[in-house]
C-alpha cells in the first residue's frame, strides 16, 4: 500500500533584537607647560668649556621632568665656541616620549623682538619629536652667535632670559558618559550637633561654674586622646558628674560645639569675653579655646584657633597673640607673629603688650631678634641691620631728634636681652 506523506505547515517567527550602537573618539593633544630660565653672570659663565652646560631647575610637564641646558661655550667642539647652544632635556625616566618644544631668547629691551624656535602652530613632516630615554635632548647647537649675543638686547646687566614651552603629546579615548550623580556635602556635623542639643543617650555631665553640660563619653574620647585616657582609663574619680574648675561656661560650650560639629562658634562668640569688655585678645573665647585645644590635645581645634587669631594680628595685638602662641604651642601662629613684629619692630616695641613680653617672656625677645636677623639675610644684607629695619630706628643725620634716641635705646634693650638669654 502506498501513501503520500504530507508535511504539516508551521509558522516560524523570527525574533530580531533591537540594534545597539555606540561611539567613541580618540583625541590626541598636547599637555603644555612653560618655564623661564634666568642666567645671571653670563660673562662669568663663559670659559666653562665646550660641551659643559648650566642647567635650570627641573620642571614638570605632562607627568615628566624637564630641564633647560645652556652651553656658554657651545656643545659642539667643531664650532670652536662661536655659538652658544641651548637644549631641552628629559630629566626623568621615560620611553619614547613625544613632545613639541619652543625655545625663546627674550628681548630685554621691551620691544618684543624675541628669538623664537618653535614646533607649535606649524606643520611637522615627521610629527612631534621623540625622546627615547632619560637624558635625551632637543635643541640647537648653533642657537646664537656668541659675539652677536653679547652686543644684543638679549643680554642686559650680564643676564639672559630663556623661556621654554614643552607640549607632551597624549592620546585618550572619549566615550559617551552617563550623567554624574551629585553627592551632597557631609552633614555628619549637623547630625552630631543635634545629638548634643537633644541630650540623646548622653552618659556624662560636666558642671562648669554651676552650669551643667551633658555629653557623650565616646564622642569626646574619639575627638581627644586626653578625654579618651580619662574616660577609658578606668579612673574611679570620674563619676557621672564632672566638675570643671579651670574653664568658663562659654569656653566649654564652644569646645563642645567643635567636638560635635567640627566647626568653631561664630566670630562674635569667639571675640566675646566673660568680662564686660576685652582688654586684649588674651581675654577672648578664641584665646581660651586655644588653651583648651592645647590641654586636651585637639590638633584641628588648635589650627582653627591659630587661623582665627592670625586674622586679628596688628601692631597693638601682636605681642599678646605671640605670648599666647608660645604658651600654647601654636607653632605656625607664633612664626606669623614673630615675622609681623620684626617687620613693624619700633611700633610694636612701644605697645603695652611688648612691655608684658619684656617682663614675662624674655626668651621671646631673643627669638624676635633672630627673626629680624633672618629677614635681613633674606633681603641679602649680608649681616648687620638692614636699611629697612634700621630706618625704623633713626633717620640718617637726625642726631638731635629725641625720639631717635628712645628708639635706638629700645633696640639696645632688645639686643641686650637677647645676649643675656644666650648666656
Amino acid at each position: 500500500m502506498s501513501g503520500r506523506f504530507s508535511p504539516s505547515t508551521s509558522s516560524i517567527t523570527s525574533l530580531t533584537s533591537p540594534s545597539s550602537s555606540s561611539s567613541s573618539r580618540s583625541v590626541t593633544q598636547t599637555v603644555n607647560g612653560s618655564h623661564q630660565f634666568t642666567i645671571k653672570g653670563y660673562s662669568l659663565a663663559k670659559g666653562i668649556g665646550v660641551g659643559k652646560h648650566i642647567a635650570s631647575e627641573n620642571f614638570t610637564v605632562g607627568g615628566y621632568q624637564w630641564a633647560i641646558y645652556f652651553y656658554p661655550d657651545g656643545k659642539n667642539p667643531e664650532d670652536q665656541s662661536i655659538y652658544v647652544s641651548v637644549f631641552i632635556a628629559l630629566a626623568s625616566e621615560g620611553t619614547d616620549v613625544r613632545a613639541l618644544f619652543e625655545l625663546t631668547l627674550v628681548d630685554q629691551s621691551g620691544r618684543g623682538k624675541d628669538k623664537v624656535h618653535s614646533h607649535f602652530e606649524r606643520a611637522l613632516e615627521s610629527g612631534p619629536y621623540t625622546l627615547k630615554y632619560r637624558g635625551s635632548m632637543w635643541g640647537y647647537k648653533r642657537f646664537y652667535r656668541r659675539a652677536q649675543l653679547e652686543v644684543s638686547d638679549f643680554l642686559k646687566d650680564d643676564c639672559l632670559k630663556i623661556n621654554c614651552t614643552v607640549g607632551v603629546v597624549v592620546s585618550a579615548t572619549d566615550c559617551s558618559k552617563l550623567p554624574s550623580i551629585l553627592v551632597p556635602d557631609s552633614d555628619i556635623g549637623a547630625h552630631f550637633g543635634m545629638l548634643l542639643e537633644n541630650d540623646e543617650y548622653s552618659d556624662t555631665v560636666f558642671n562648669v561654674a554651676g552650669k551643667r553640660f551633658t555629653a557623650h563619653k565616646l564622642v569626646l574620647s574619639a575627638r581627644s586622646p586626653k578625654f579618651e585616657a580619662e574616660f577609658l582609663g578606668g579612673s574611679e574619680e570620674l563619676g557621672h558628674e564632672i566638675v570643671v574648675t579651670d574653664m568658663e561656661p562659654e569656653v566649654f560650650k564652644a569646645m563642645l560645639h567643635f567636638m560635635y560639629r567640627d566647626t568653631l562658634v561664630t566670630d562674635e562668640e569667639l571675640l566675646s569675653s566673660s568680662l564686660s569688655w576685652i582688654s586684649s585678645l588674651s581675654d577672648s573665647v578664641a584665646a581660651k579655646l586655644l588653651a583648651v585645644a592645647d590641654k586636651y590635645d585637639i590638633t584641628r581645634l588648635r589650627r582653627l584657633c591659630e587661623s582665627f587669631l592670625s586674622k586679628h594680628i596688628s601692631v597693638t595685638s601682636v605681642a599678646d597673640i605671640l605670648s599666647l602662641a608660645d604658651l600654647y604651642h601654636a607653632t605656625d601662629l607664633k612664626c606669623t607673629c614673630l615675622k609681623f613684629a620684626a617687620e613693624n619692630l619700633v611700633a610694636v616695641m612701644h605697645t603695652e603688650g611688648f612691655e608684658y613680653l619684656k617682663e614675662h617672656c624674655p626668651l621671646l625677645q631673643s627669638e624676635l631678634l633672630k627673626t629680624v636677623a633672618g629677614l635681613e639675610e633674606e633681603a641679602g644684607s649680608g649681616g648687620g641691620m638692614s636699611q629697612g629695619i634700621w630706618a625704623q630706628f633713626s633717620d640718617v643725620g637726625d642726631t638731635h631728634n629725641p625720639s631717635v634716641g628712645r628708639q635706638t635705646s629700645l633696640w639696645v634693650q632688645l639686643n641686650n636681652a637677647a645676649e643675656e638669654n644666650a648666656r
